[in-house]
């Protein structure tokens, strides 16, 4: 089976482009519950949605209680940023705590996502720096990570050291997979990236959101890890970002990371059920309406939810005028197992 239609973007009365992709709803225990396309197939680069995942060694080796760190540096660590005064001065925080430069961080740099920031920046006349890098947050953890356990701190992007060994085995654990059976590529910012089937993704969230299954040490840590990223949306995210909206309007109910090439990941963490979706052609447009959609579907949605999260449902296409001129919709139905 290939990937199928999830979204459809509307041009006046056509149908002007079509986003094609893979989703798989499961619960903690694995049982696969509904489906688009074939999720248990389709094996692609999870990218940032492994966030979430990746900062559960920080809490399990005990830098996170060693250097004291707030549910707002939790957050950080799981965040593609806006790079907004809150996410550079949080991570600056997290470097001065564990004694490291800001040149310590090896993950590159860009302008600002957040547009206010990125004019900011560029008026006072300044260069992007690795802290506005939307990665720095997870970067610093990997930092944290390496200097409570006396590992070297230069070369910590590499994959065969112990930092990135231990995130790889964290998240095959959670997506219950063999260590080995995990695609290693290079992400935007450096550090190896995974690549899972988008069942295993969505399997790997439900364990984070309800971690039953797990060692008690794991199972505490993404208590902790789901906890901070309800307690400080902003964080993980940022202004008019559809993680941070998810979280916001729906109050701690559920938690959810994008990723790079048009992954999303989301979790509802009372029910300990996970949602990934994969759009086939990597555009990032198409995710919104497909999460959102298949809470819909699923019945997790309030109206009141729907309205407010209308513009993340149903984004509406501007003109150069400002015109509405159309708008992306949800075009599919999920499949019931």
């Amino acid at each position: 089976m290939m990937s199928e239609k999830l979204v459809e973007v509307i041009r006046g009365n056509l149908v002007e482009s079509i986003h094609h992709g893979d989703l798989a709803v499961v619960d903690y225990t694995g049982r696969l519950l509904y489906s688009v396309g074939n999720p248990r197939e389709k094996v692609t680069f999870i990218r940032s949605a492994s966030k979430p995942i990746q900062a559960i060694p920080i809490v399990t080796s005990g830098a996170a209680d060693h250097y004291q760190f707030t549910d707002q540096e939790l957050a950080v660590f799981c965040a593609s940023h806006n790079a907004e005064p809150i996410h550079v001065e949080t991570v600056l925080g997290i470097l001065e705590k564990i004694g490291l430069p800001q040149s310590a961080l090896q993950c590159g740099s860009h302008l600002p996502f957040n547009k206010e920031a990125a004019n900011e920046l560029i008026r006072s006349g300044q260069e992007p720096s690795e802290v506005h890098c939307n990665c720095s947050g997870k970067h610093s953890g990997m930092l944290a990570l390496a200097q409570h356990m006396g590992w070297d701190v230069s070369n910590y992007l590499n994959l065969e050291h112990p930092v990135q060994q231990t995130m790889r085995q964290t998240m095959a654990t959670f997506a219950g997979m063999e260590t080995d059976d995990i695609v290693i590529g290079v992400d935007g910012c450096g550090v190896p990236v995974f690549g899972l089937p988008v069942y295993n993704m969505a399997l790997a969230w439900a364990q984070l959101a309800r971690p039953d299954n797990l060692d008690t040490a794991n199972a505490n840590a993404a208590r902790r890890i789901s906890q901070a990223m309800t307690a400080c949306p902003l964080l993980v995210a940022g202004t008019n970002r559809l993680c941070t909206g998810l979280m916001t309007h729906l109050n701690g109910r559920l938690i959810a990371k994008s990723g790079a090439e048009g992954i999303y990941c989301a979790a509802l963490l009372e029910q300990g059920i996970g949602i990934a979706v994969k759009i086939e052609d990597g555009n990032g447009r198409a995710t919104g309406p497909a999460v959102i959609d298949t809470l819909r579907q699923m019945g997790f949605l309030s109206e009141a939810d729907l309205e407010n999260l209308q513009k993340f449902h149903n984004p509406t296409t501007y003109n150069h005028r400002r015109d509405v001129v159309g708008e992306s919709r949800a075009a599919f139905t999920l499949k019931k197992h």
